[in-house]
């Protein structure tokens, strides 16, 4: 049973779960009825949390052992949550690959992992522009669940406030449905046939990993027989959430205090994080996430400035802790070795306290000769790779990697095990918004970050 550490921490004089709306918002809906999105705030302030104080201030403690490398954080899901993928077959196909990755690499790196899933909650995305043009007709922009409807309708694209009350109990169903199974031994290393995908029951990776299971499983017989007893525990591991903080009227009505804490905790999810398209100084989101207790990412890549990678890391870990923020760099395959050490450098001699994580994904996005967003599995892994090598030359480490993968049999992603090909996207292409890794890629990149890290 874990015990609640109390903060006694005194929140920022400067900040108010409000003061938000004094800065540049940028990413939001425009709500026809003010009234109606008030009272839906309203109703949502008073609903019971999605996550708890001390279940955050534990994340933020195995944070901190990341960033000094004691353990490793994988941070994996959906790009985009639908209200329809709501099911136990998808959540706990996401869970499946998350558990996988995991045993490899805590396999592999002799490490312990910190595994966060991108769900219960990642219902916004963040869009070019506020409107879509579609031959001849001009619409709002499609804003994730929580916001509107995909189809390309007049009625459809209304932003409708009661979407939020949605999202927060379909995150509230995932949430519930992800403990249930951690507590009934989802996750037991003695039990991996739960962890099963039967679409690739022949696939080389799986083969692969079920080896790995059966040589843990050998070390577990053999310890057992040599201590006499069983050995505890192996049927409890942690899970924690996160999402993209986009939102902000929705995380505004889920940040509260808590009874025996000082300060504000947002309590819709355990690592809520801000994109590049919303990390400027003067940015609502920077504003609302500053004030909180919670654990922060942030999206860094090409385009972020020295001066202002020191600010904004100051403005979002005003205490200076350790564990508080993650730096979440993003550059594609191609651009790594020329602008992460000149980061890396900043972020040294400014002496911030940071963990750095990888997101190979986003700067590796390309267009098909037949229209399909896509990406690369080989950009993906060498950015991974290059990854580690450019922290270690630059006197860092990696501490973690962000993902946009599936349990489900997708393809979206070119390469990998199955060598898919531009013709093959058309096959499962499901997603909303960005291409996701599929199993078999997702867990031949974790046999190479093993390798990598080791």
């Amino acid at each position: 049973m874990s015990v609640l550490v109390e903060n006694k921490r005194k929140p920022l004089e400067d900040w108010s779960v409000e003061s938000w709306r004094r800065k540049s918002v940028r990413q939001q809906a425009s709500y026809p009825d003010s009234k109606a999105l008030a009272e839906v705030v309203d109703r949502l302030s008073i609903l019971p949390p999605l996550v708890t104080s001390g279940e955050v201030t534990r994340l933020k403690k195995y944070l901190a052992e990341v960033q000094h490398g004691q353990r490793f954080l994988i941070q994996g899901g959906d790009c985009a949550e639908s209200f329809s993928d709501c099911t136990s077959p998808i959540i706990s196909n996401r869970l499946k690959v998350l558990i996988q990755m995991s045993l490899v690499l805590i396999h592999g790196c002799r490490i312990p992992v910190v595994r966060v899933g991108r769900f219960a909650g990642q219902y916004a995305k963040p869009r070019s522009a506020d409107t879509e043009i579609r031959d001849g007709v001009t619409l709002p922009s499609f804003r994730g669940d929580i916001v509107n409807e995909n189809d390309f309708t007049e009625v459809a694209r209304v932003p409708e406030p009661k979407r939020m009350l949605e999202a927060y109990h379909h995150s509230a169903m995932t949430m519930n449905f992800v403990r249930a199974l951690v507590d009934g031994g989802f996750a037991d290393i003695r039990h991996p046939e739960y962890w099963n995908l039967a679409w690739v029951k022949h696939s080389p990776n799986a083969n692969k990993f079920h080896d790995l299971v059966e040589k843990i499983s050998d070390s577990i017989n053999f310890a057992e027989i040599l201590a006499g007893r069983e050995v505890k525990n192996l049927s409890n591991v942690e899970f924690f959430c996160s999402h993209e903080a986009l939102h902000l009227h929705y995380e505004q009505a889920l940040t509260r205090q808590v009874p025996r804490q000082s300060g504000y905790y947002n309590l819709s999810t355990h690592l809520p994080w801000i994109g590049l398209r919303t990390n400027q100084l003067d940015s609502a989101h920077v504003e609302l996430m500053r004030g909180i207790e919670n654990p922060v990412g942030v999206k860094i890549g090409k385009e972020t400035e020295s001066d202002h990678l020191v600010d904004l890391c100051r403005l979002l870990n005003p205490h200076d802790e350790d564990g508080k923020l993650i730096l979440i760099h993003r550059f594609g395959a191609q651009h790594i070795e020329t602008y992460l050490p000149r980061l890396i450098d900043v972020a040294k001699k400014a002496k911030l306290k940071v963990v750095w994580c990888s997101d190979p994904m986003h700067g590796n996005t390309e267009s098909t000769s037949n229209g399909y967003k896509t990406r690369r599995f080989e950009n993906i892994r060498k950015e991974v790779e290059m990854s580690f090598k450019t922290h270690k030359i630059n006197g860092s480490h990696l501490g973690g990697v962000h993902l946009e993968l599936t349990g489900e049999n997708v393809t979206e992603c070119l390469g990998g095990a199955r060598a898919l090909q531009e013709a093959d996207l058309s096959k499962a292409y499901t997603t909303q918004v960005d291409p996701r890794l599929n199993y078999e890629q997702a867990l031949e990149l974790a046999f190479a970050i093993k390798d990598f890290y080791r």
